[in-house]
């Protein structure tokens, strides 16, 4: 599967047009989210995905790359890893995962994204 880098730029112009424009949520299929896009796009008759799309697209502009790319490009930091999958470097990283988590800081769906990439490598 080919998986290109997102970009934060990108990302934040996708959200700003959801503000613009009556389609919000190109950026969440952009950002590997189809599920929040689909979420925006059926309430997009509605403000919510606007002011969503606003607070993101601030959000992304905010966060320097490496934050960027430990939200969204997990395999972009390939290089970061072992080459040999250290399990405990993995245990640690879904234990921050979880917390962030449980903090709010992430969605159940984000979450459960990134917990199983962290799992794809340990196989």
């Amino acid at each position: 599967m080919l998986r290109l880098e997102k970009n934060r730029k990108v990302a934040a112009v996708l959200a700003l047009s959801g503000v613009i424009t009556p389609v919000a949520g190109l950026h969440k299929f952009y950002l590997g989210q189809p599920v929040w896009g689909v979420v925006y796009l059926l309430l997009s008759w509605t403000p919510i995905p606007r002011v969503a799309s606003a607070i993101e697209a601030c959000w992304y502009l905010i966060q320097d790359s490496e934050q960027f790319d430990q939200n969204f490009n997990l395999s972009a930091n390939s290089a970061n890893w072992p080459s040999t999958p250290d399990v405990s470097l993995i245990a640690d990283a879904l234990r921050q995962l979880d917390q962030l988590r449980l903090e709010g800081l992430i969605s159940e769906y984000e979450f459960e994204q990134k917990r199983r990439r962290l799992l794809d490598k340990i196989t």
